[in-house]
């Protein structure tokens, strides 16, 4: 995936906007435009970096001046005390872009980290891991980016990707059944459908209805095996709800095709890293 330039720098204005606003009154009055310093990106834990790039170009709209050279890539897992970027540039701009950096960086490796110990923990299982739509607004596109950094998969961007009908369309639709032959009257054939079920009577129903998609939502273990027995490949598998780090390895074995998980986006933690001048 390959994040386009316009995008990122929008992204980077509107954040430095809100934090520079015109002046930055603890760096303004104590340097000159013609002052450089040096200075270093070092992690202080342990997972997978992302967003170095976008960290990079923070500091390079702010100034023309800027150089850089990166030891990690996006991607790359990190220990706690490596050096990812030294860096060099008019020591204001640095000090300006600093917390818009960290920011944008600590967030995506984060998101990138907990997505990547997911990955990790249902290996050999032949399960893969997906992000949902529960992603801060107007972050999404480097949140699912990030979360391919750390081997997981995207679910749909947008509505726009599939239909997928939740228990909202499909109790306001009158049923599976209902909902689905409406739907496939009307959507393009290269529309997948996806059907949110809540019990086994939903999930015979969702197959019967030829969902290409069939989402366990919610389910214990004894329910989502016997749900993948009664679907039997007819559709692709997917769990999802109250899926954590402690019990992903045994949704997966239950043999799901793919866990969704919300939290890898909506609730990570900043991961940390540091932003230190050489003196």
């Amino acid at each position: 995936m390959i994040l386009p330039d316009f995008y990122v720098d929008e992204l980077i204005k509107k954040a430095i906007t809100e934090d520079i606003n015109y002046i930055d009154v603890s760096s303004a009055y104590l340097f000159s435009d013609d002052d450089r310093t040096d200075a270093y990106f070092v992690s202080k834990a342990d997972g997978v970096l992302c967003g170095i790039d976008i960290a990079m170009r923070v500091f390079s709209l702010l100034d023309n001046t800027f150089e850089y050279t990166l030891y990690k890539h996006d991607g790359e897992e990190l220990k706690a005390g490596d050096l990812i970027a030294e860096f060099s540039g008019k020591t204001l701009k640095l000090l300006e872009g600093e917390r818009t950096s960290l920011n944008l960086l600590q967030h995506m490796s984060g998101v990138a980290s907990m997505t990547n110990a997911a990955v990790k923990a249902v290996e050999g299982t032949g399960t893969s891991i997906a992000d949902t739509r529960k992603t801060l607004p107007g972050l999404r596109a480097i949140q699912k980016y990030a979360v391919t950094c750390g081997g997981g998969h995207n679910h749909r961007y947008n509505l726009s990707d599939a239909a997928m009908l939740k228990d909202n369309h499909i109790d306001a639709g009158g049923g599976i059944t209902k909902t689905v032959e409406a739907l496939r009257k009307k959507i393009g054939h290269t529309v997948k459908i996806e059907v949110e079920t809540r019990t086994l009577d939903e999930v015979k129903e969702a197959v019967a209805a030829g969902a290409d998609i069939i989402m366990l939502d919610n389910m214990n273990l004894e329910q989502m095996k016997e749900a993948v027995d009664v679907i039997d490949g007819k559709a692709l598998t997917e769990a999802s709800g109250n899926v954590t780090l402690e019990n992903i390895r045994t949704v997966a074995q239950a043999g799901v095709d793919i866990i969704s998980m919300g939290a890898i986006t909506h609730s990570v933690k900043a991961f940390d890293i540091s932003m230190r001048i050489k003196k």
